[in-house]
């Protein structure tokens, strides 16, 4: 559907005022704080960031860019972990990050949520106002545009599925074959004529098909008008465990029971109906130059035996592990708890971050080889970093109570990894990039230096965004980069992404291409196409 005059009325919320947009060019004094977001290996330079506070905004700026032929891209909050916003050849940056509203929306009964509103926020106002939560993460900096629309997950996930099941609607910029700019809105309506645009922002991902704009949240079973009926409510509070492990007094062997011990049990316990589905851990497994091997673990302190369940978690954690690790628990409030594991952005530590991401979802735990190949990087002399590590994430649970052709994200895995490494030297870049893709590299050796979907990976999580899928000397499987992270679905994103942006307005190094698009997969990147 096209947006009404009521939409138009309520951008900005009864008696506020739209503040007009702003075009920002390298002669104003705010240009140079925009090119930088939170990854500093991508300075942008456009000729004009374009500051929007509405869709009416947004779309009229898109028609600029179009109309003058210019190549352009969006922001929310910029975080992206490659430069799909910051691209040499990017002309125009359309930053969202005004409009950050988040609200309820009597017309739509649901709760509306602006692409520019961060997860922070979202957290903070949908519980203070109505007692209700979306399973989102804990970067709390990171933008809705993106989040919600790669099929964003959080540590409430296993209890309530991704935020994606939550969608109702969303709305978005496109633009057709004859260059028309207009806005639509999208909902899971079986009778919406526009289902499908709805079905790819359940994890397709940002930049593929227009500009995402504002999204309405509704759970599919949430029934009434009281708006604290139509999400889920969290836990009152979570029972928390923080446990610790030295490098200094773990052996190779130890460190491969424990982590082996922590992946057998989140496998075991990580079924739809699993009662341990409300326990969420993330252990941390930094290089020994950056810190020791740190858990977080929690469940709502009022669930039952709540705190005899964390001790079995735990005591099976140790199991057959040489030393004992320090443990610190606490209970606190939910709100406050959703902060523990939160990602600092402001202050010294974040200002000139550069940083590379790499992801693996599993279904089985990693083979012995593979935690030797762990071990064995974690452990180099030869390397120090300022934050290099490994991230086994709790997954599973809820999550897949979807079937995986209802959402664009795939379902089926019980666990996640994360790989990251951050530094501030540029003159460090080389040496940084080297060790997480050797990192990677061997620990996926078996399967061509990629998680290809076996008995042991379902694949990658397109959020943390990783160009060396799509690089030969990176991924010499012989698999896409998109059936990694898209597996079965990507065809049906490709015929979305044909009927809504036939001009591939709206493109990026591993954006969707419609079926005739016939843009390089896997193994066919040139040297020119290769980030370094």
């Amino acid at each position: 559907m096209k947006r009404d005059d009521q939409d138009a009325e309520e951008e900005s919320g009864p008696g506020s005022p739209t503040p007009p947009s702003s075009r920002v060019t390298p002669d104003d004094i705010r240009y140079e704080n925009l090119r930088r977001s939170y990854n500093y290996r991508f300075i942008a330079k456009p000729d004009y960031f374009r500051l929007v506070h509405s869709p009416l905004q947004v779309e009229e700026a898109v028609r600029e860019a179009v109309t003058a032929g210019k190549r352009i891209t969006v922001r929310s909050r910029g975080h992206c972990g490659e430069d799909f916003v910051a691209a040499p050849d990017v002309e125009v940056i359309l930053d969202l990050s005004p409009m950050s509203r988040v609200d309820y929306d009597r017309a739509r009964n649901a709760f509306v949520i602006e692409a520019g509103a961060p997860v922070g926020k979202m957290l903070h106002t949908l519980f203070h106002n109505w007692g209700v939560t979306v399973p989102v993460g804990f970067c709390m900096g990171v933008g809705a545009g993106g989040h919600i629309s790669g099929g964003g997950y959080g540590p409430l996930s296993r209890l309530l599925g991704l935020s994606v099941d939550h969608l109702y609607a969303v709305e978005v910029v496109v633009v057709d074959q004859d260059r028309n700019v207009s806005t639509v809105v999208a909902t899971r309506e079986e009778t919406d004529p526009n289902r499908d645009l709805w079905w790819a922002h359940t994890g397709g991902g940002g930049g593929n098909f227009g500009v995402i704009t504002r999204y309405w949240m509704r759970s599919p079973e949430a029934s009434g008008a009281e708006p604290a009926g139509l999400l889920p409510r969290p836990p009152g509070a979570l029972h928390i465990a923080e446990v610790s492990w030295p490098w200094d007094r773990l052996t190779g062997a130890d460190f491969v029971r424990l982590v082996g011990n922590f992946m057998d049990w989140q496998i075991a316990n990580s079924a739809v109906d699993s009662a341990d589905a409300d326990l969420y851990a993330l252990l941390d497994c930094p290089h020994r130059s950056a810190g020791d091997i740190t858990l977080h673990a929690h469940l709502p302190e009022e669930a039952p035996r709540a705190h005899a369940r964390m001790d079995a978690f735990l005591a099976a954690l140790g199991a057959g592990v040489g030393i004992a690790p320090t443990v610190r628990r606490t209970s606190l409030p939910w709100l406050a708890a959703s902060q523990y594991l939160a990602v600092p952005e402001t202050g010294p530590a974040a200002i000139g971050l550069r940083c590379k991401v790499k992801s693996a979802d599993l279904r089985a735990p990693h083979r012995p080889d593979q935690l030797a190949a762990l071990h064995r990087h974690l452990t180099r002399d030869d390397y120090r970093g300022t934050y290099a590590a490994v991230e086994y994430i709790a997954y599973g649970g809820r999550v897949n109570a979807v079937p995986s052709e209802a959402t664009a994200i795939p379902r089926g895995a019980l666990l996640k990894t994360f790989y990251m490494v951050t530094w501030k030297d540029p003159a460090e870049d080389d040496r940084h990039l080297r060790w997480i893709r050797e990192l990677y590299r061997d620990m996926h050796r078996a399967t061509g230096g990629v998680p290809v979907p076996d008995e042991v990976n379902t694949g990658a999580y397109i959020n943390y965004a990783d160009v060396d899928l799509a690089d030969p000397e990176w991924n010499t499987s012989g698999v896409p980069w998109h059936t990694l992270y898209y597996g079965e679905n990507y065809p049906r994103l490709q015929e979305v992404k044909a009927e809504w942006d036939p001009l591939d307005i709206f493109h990026h190094a591993l954006s969707i291409s419609a079926p005739e698009a016939g843009r390089p997969e896997s193994g066919s990147r040139t040297p020119a196409q290769r980030e370094w």
